[in-house]
């Protein structure tokens, strides 16, 4: 057994959920809460697409961007308080989300290769968070299912195509009227579709909680999964 494939000694807190659901910012939340470490998935995903951008690197070569993923340097700053990624020390935070990045990052996390490589690394940092803080909330996606499927609590946050168009659209312009959601709903919905072709996160799997947040309030979705946390552990201990 290899070190990324050891059991947890701690509490995981995995957290998935389509674009839109409001996984990242309620997780980070949650964490927040729980003084937990928190590990954002998807920012390792844009950070790698933003190295491979700067670099030259073909994204349809998906060899030369497998290769890309097992020598980038990617720091994960697991403060919920402070949360970074630095690629070769640069710190990126805004830059992944730049939408040069949110246009093709797609194209890197549907990479096969690349995916398992960030798995590991991603059970390493989990592993990391829980020495450090003894829980760890992590997010992103396939995250219950396949990089953390023996995690002490999984959710699946879900919401209606409504109203992660509305959330999306406020989240980056400001506004969810109708220009705005029309202006963001091939950023949510094709991401969803290219996504799909390689992890499921629309349907919960078995032992995993499944949170529909389309008419919760942030605080309330917060809420929501700290009362699951509570509960599963509770019944755990």
């Amino acid at each position: 057994m290899t070190v990324a494939e050891a059991p947890f000694t701690g509490t995981v807190v995995a957290i998935d959920g389509p674009s839109g659901s409001g996984k990242s910012s309620v997780s980070r939340a949650v964490a927040r809460a729980l003084d937990a470490a928190y590990l954002d998935t998807g920012a390792m995903y844009r950070a790698l697409t933003w190295s491979c951008l700067r670099d030259g690197v073909d994204l349809a070569n998906h060899e030369a961007v497998a290769e890309q993923a097992r020598t980038v340097s990617v720091t994960m700053v697991m403060d919920p308080r402070r949360p970074s990624v630095r690629v070769d020390g640069i710190d990126l935070s805004r830059a992944i989300r730049e939408d040069r990045v949110t246009s093709v990052v797609s194209v890197v996390a549907t990479n096969l290769a690349v995916r398992a490589e960030l798995r590991r690394r991603q059970r390493l940092l989990i592993a990391e968070g829980l020495e450090q803080r003894g829980t760890c909330v992590a997010e992103g996606r396939d995250i219950t299912t396949v990089v953390a499927p023996d995690a002490a609590v999984r959710i699946l946050l879900t919401a209606s195509e409504a109203a992660r168009l509305a959330r999306r659209a406020t989240q980056n312009l400001g506004q969810a009227d109708e220009a705005s959601v029309a202006a963001t709903r091939s950023q949510v919905v094709d991401r969803d579709r290219l996504d799909s072709t390689v992890s499921q996160f629309t349907t919960a799997s078995d032992g995993v909680v499944r949170l529909d947040t389309s008419d919760l309030s942030f605080d309330e979705s917060v809420a929501a999964v700290l009362a699951v946390v509570s509960e599963v552990v509770g019944r755990a201990g």
